[in-house]
């Protein structure tokens, strides 16, 4: 299980995250557009699908299509937010809010 601040940004923690996961591709948004982890990606022999910041020098081509799947994921995390306690993050432990987010996971499976 891998926490961190809200305050800290997402991909100080991507590399611990995708450590030794075997995917097809590796859907993100802009703010994962970074070398290091593009770089890592490819080495596992998996598909980089991550639109290039504006500010890149040389932009990279991604499937555009596949990207628009990512939006899945993000209503998931939106319905998950209408759990207030994991809105909120009330919870101090991160063991008791991961399994409150375990728990609201289910409760939309189940809908």
């Amino acid at each position: 299980m891998i926490g961190s601040p809200g305050q800290r940004n997402d991909i100080a923690k991507a590399h611990d995250l995708v450590e030794g996961i075997q995917a097809d591709a590796f859907l993100a948004d802009k703010g994962y557009d970074a070398d290091h982890l593009i770089e890592k990606m490819e080495q596992q022999k998996t598909k980089v699908v991550i639109p290039p910041k504006r500010d890149r020098k040389v932009q990279r081509a991604y499937d555009a299509d596949l990207y628009k799947e990512r939006n899945l994921v993000e209503r998931f995390f939106n319905k998950l937010k209408q759990f207030r306690r994991v809105a909120t993050r009330y919870d101090k432990l991160l063991r008791n809010f991961m399994g409150f987010v375990k728990l609201a996971a289910i409760a939309i499976w189940l809908k």
